[in-house]
């Protein structure tokens, strides 16, 4: 995604005398109403929308495509990559990816760059996949008839989903051997966007945490991951936002709260110049040391978290630079089906940094080089191991910052005691 979304509410209400009864010019009159009443740039870009207006409607449209067209037409304008057009089949996506819930069989993929075939990473628990007796390590050959040959992992994903109770036909291999045919019917599933697990560093454990992306699910889960660190007893935590493009801005909110106390979360500016402020309520999970691992793909509200994070002197940040992108979204769905996503707000750290374009420089510079970064994230298993710099850094780095407040506590930057807090969680 690469942004923060707001969810909008029902379709905008197109302002339509009563000869107005092209459905294309309908779609087009709501788009453009949105725009016009949400826009963070009051000006468009220095663009007459108004005689915009009269263009779109003053043409005729012979095709849905043609209006669509039309429409990305006027939109590029306002030369604003963040404001675009959505198809039906992309709107759906897009709100189900910011839902949390795929309508699928409970798998997650991956392509090995080595055999050139789809593998099973993961198989979700109680899953259609997971009754049918699918494992890690399974090749997927075949979905509804169609070859994964030349399918990326994702281009896989998007086949295996589909309306719920629906059906669809896999062919898969395991071990080498010849394939089998499975029929499974989809379901209704929570998608998960956090992993963890307990790490050793030296004689400490500590508690890993990657965070996929900012979904509705992503703070109850985020908070499940902690509480059940803690119950490991780590000593300190790795935050994993690397690859992470965003979500929910109301998800990297929340999620915040789970890990600061007090203080500003991030401040927005709207097309009228009003400010709001976002601060911590009092319900972090835990004061234990924080590491925060991130790169050029961690952006929007992966950059809100790590900006809340580094400027209250809650965490130390590891890696690259991230992606610098400091606008706010809201997605509104249309009447025939199709969206919009437009901006509405820009965004600043708490302590005022815009990072736009420039994103946030880490406070220690991990660089990977490409072909290093293509064989760590193509190997995901590899992640917050040995086999990954970044996190040996981060993990490095957090064993000092907990042996010099071992040293001398009266330093360390604790609040309250965080068993008291356990359990709240920001909804």
């Amino acid at each position: 995604m690469g942004l923060p979304v707001q969810l909008g509410g029902e379709p905008a209400q197109a302002e339509m005398d009563d000869s107005f009864e092209d459905s294309y010019k309908v779609t087009l009159d709501e788009a453009w109403q949105i725009v016009h009443r949400e826009y963070v740039d009051n000006s468009f870009n220095h663009v007459d929308w108004q005689a915009t207006r009269q263009r779109l409607l003053g043409r005729e449209y012979t095709s849905r495509q043609q209006a669509y067209a039309a429409l990305r037409g006027a939109l590029r304008q306002l030369d604003d990559p963040y404001t675009r057009f959505l198809e039906p089949e992309e709107y759906a996506a897009l709100t189900e990816q910011t839902a949390g819930e795929v309508s699928g069989i409970g798998l997650r993929l991956r392509r090995d760059s080595s055999t050139q075939t789809v593998l099973v990473t993961e198989v979700v628990p109680d899953s259609p996949a997971d009754e049918a007796g699918l494992q890690v390590g399974d090749h997927i050959v075949m979905v509804d008839g169609q070859s994964t040959e030349r399918l990326t992992a994702e281009g896989v994903s998007q086949l295996l989903r589909g309306a719920d109770s629906s059906q669809v036909t896999l062919s898969i291999s395991r071990n080498g051997g010849q394939p089998r045919t499975l029929i499974l019917h989809r379901t209704r599933l929570e998608v998960s966007s956090v992993e963890y697990r307990v790490t050793q560093q030296g004689n400490r454990r500590l508690g890993y945490v990657r965070l996929l992306e900012f979904n509705a699910h992503s703070t109850e889960q985020m908070a499940a991951a902690i509480e059940a660190l803690m119950d490991q007893q780590v000593e300190g935590f790795i935050l994993d936002l690397r690859d992470n493009p965003g979500g929910l801005l109301q998800a990297s909110i929340e999620i915040s709260r789970l890990w600061l106390q007090r203080g500003a979360i991030v401040r927005t500016q709207d097309r009228d110049g009003q400010q709001e402020s976002i601060l911590a309520n009092r319900t972090a999970l835990t004061d234990l040391p924080l590491t925060v691992l991130v790169d050029g793909r961690s952006a929007s509200s992966s950059e809100i978290l790590t900006g809340a994070l580094r400027d209250n002197d809650r965490a130390t940040v590891v890696g690259s630079p991230t992606f610098g992108k400091a606008l706010v979204q809201s997605l509104h769905g249309l009447s025939d089906g199709s969206g919009l996503t437009v901006t509405v707000a820009h965004y600043y750290t708490p302590n005022g940094t815009d990072i736009s374009r420039k994103g946030i420089a880490p406070d220690v510079v991990v660089t990977l080089s490409e072909q290093e970064r293509r064989t760590l994230f193509n190997n995901p298993q590899r992640l917050g191991t040995e086999a990954d710099p970044q996190y040996m850094r981060a993990a490095n780095l957090l064993d000092q910052i907990i042996a010099a407040q071992e040293q001398s506590p009266q330093q360390a930057t604790s609040t309250e005691p965080s068993s008291s807090r356990l359990g709240q969680v920001a909804n």
